[in-house]
């Protein structure tokens, strides 16, 4: 007597979980790629090379991404080392999307927008109207 065993077939949902991880990595790039134009065109606005912007495609190289914004606003530039710090980083983000915003002449609503949802703002920021003015923080040298 000899026990044959025989694989059954299952019916479950890897086709459907394919296509919505494949659906999900392509809104990631896109988000990714609207968030380096956006950015691209802001560093440019700011007088400072836009080719930064592309960091944003390297995670662990992500915060160096920011340097020209720090000049921008007139922080120095070694508050991107805070970036790497947990809990520390939302707010020095907070800090300096605030300081960016009122940079090109937009409120404190603008700032919390460009925190929280940056590719968006940051397209609306480089594509808008809106000019560069200048650093908002006096740099300690001028002082």
């Amino acid at each position: 007597m000899s026990v044959q065993v025989v694989a059954a077939a299952t019916s479950n949902s890897n086709g459907l979980s394919g296509g919505a991880l494949f659906g999900l990595i392509v809104f990631a790039v896109v988000i990714g790629l609207l968030h380096v134009i956006g950015m691209w065109k802001v560093l440019v606005k700011g007088g400072e090379p836009g080719v930064f912007s592309l960091l944003n495609f390297v995670t662990c190289l992500l915060p160096f991404s920011f340097i020209p914004i720090m000049r921008m606003v007139g922080r120095p530039t070694w508050w991107t080392v805070l970036l790497y710090v947990p809990i520390v980083n939302i707010v020095i983000l907070l800090i300096v999307s605030l300081e960016l915003s009122r940079c090109f002449g937009k409120g404190a609503g603008f700032g919390v927008g460009l925190w929280l949802l940056g590719p968006l703002f940051f397209i609306i920021l480089g594509f808008g109207s809106s000019t560069y003015r200048g650093p908002v923080v006096a740099s300690p040298a001028s002082a």
